[in-house]
């Protein structure tokens, strides 16, 4: 096993110890969230989006058993690249890909781990994982749930990919001590949907507001972290009824294929790309540049409290 296995790129490093604001981002939706290359743009137009607001970008991944945090766009282009055996990992499944040198994209679970580790307290990605719908039957719940409820990381997402069951999730999050707050709303959005039916008692109205309760979350050492749901722009959302009526249809026809376990999501994806015309591949595009851009607005402003701030905070 090799001596070295983490690797902080310079830029990185550097904005760390001058104390400079920085957003983590996940490595997921380069390797297996979107086509190629789509996925090699998105990846650095997010970092782009990151760099408008005042942050520095550190996108989170594994290469060759190493994680990286602030990966080089020659190490985007080989996550993204399908020609290689890229892994998908969450926390769990981390040491495996450390331990046998495999490159590797991180999920939120993964990506929160790594970058709480480095003390990195904001992060932004498109949706978070959740409880899947037939839980009852399979028993299926990601591990960005359990990770959200013990690592004290603030999460920028548009709320819970939308082909999951949103109210189970939304339950299991209250259960494990998570934070759910709504950015100028008080719907718990679906993903490509910037309402659903279930209501968020907890709201932000500016960056400032967010970075305030993350400071308390840190100072207080309350363990488990927050969501930050922010709606997808209203001129790429598809309306929630739509939504619901062709996921609904999608796993009608993945229970009647015999279609389990990890190759629901990409067919219920697929299905969904397909009975949109590809809209929900640009929403999904659009949210996680709208992600990323308020996640770097918020790093800024908690950067500023911490600098004015007299106590310590644990880092």
């Amino acid at each position: 096993m090799k001596d070295i296995i983490y690797k902080v790129s310079e830029e990185v490093e550097r904005a760390l110890l001058d104390e400079k604001p920085v957003v983590a981002l996940e490595s997921t939706v380069i390797s297996h969230g979107l086509p190629y290359p789509e996925n090699i743009q998105t990846a650095l137009k997010m970092e782009e989006a990151v760099r408008k607001e005042g942050s520095i970008p550190a996108t989170i991944g594994v290469l060759n058993g190493v994680v990286t945090v602030g990966l080089s766009q020659k190490e985007i282009e080989y996550l993204a690249d399908t020609n290689h055996t890229i892994l998908k990992v969450g926390v769990g499944e981390l040491d495996y890909a450390i331990g046998m040198e495999y490159s590797a994209a991180t999920t939120v679970s993964a990506t929160s781990w790594i970058a709480n580790f480095f003390k990195i307290p904001i992060f932004a990605t498109g949706g978070i994982g959740g409880v899947h719908r037939g839980v009852e039957k399979t028993w299926d719940v990601s591990q960005d749930m359990h990770s959200l409820g013990r690592i004290p990381m603030m999460v920028v997402c548009a709320g819970a990919k939308s082909i999951l069951d949103l109210p189970k999730t939304l339950e299991l999050l209250e259960s494990y001590g998570v934070l759910t707050l709504g950015y100028q709303t008080d719907c718990f959005p679906a993903f490509y949907s910037r309402e659903s039916p279930m209501k968020l008692a907890h709201t932000v109205q500016t960056p400032l507001d967010a970075a305030y309760v993350l400071m308390s979350r840190l100072k207080t050492g309350i363990p488990g972290g927050i969501v930050l749901c922010n709606p997808i722009p209203i001129e790429e959302a598809v309306p929630y009824e739509e939504l619901e009526s062709i996921i609904n249809e999608a796993v009608i026809e993945a229970d009647r294929n015999h279609i389990e376990k990890k190759a629901v999501t990409p067919f219920l994806l697929s299905r969904l790309s397909q009975k949109t015309d590809g809209r929900s591949l640009k929403a999904n595009k659009a949210l996680l540049f709208h992600n990323a851009s308020l996640a770097s607005k918020v790093a800024v402003e908690f950067g500023a409290l911490r600098r004015r701030s007299k106590k310590t905070i644990g880092f």
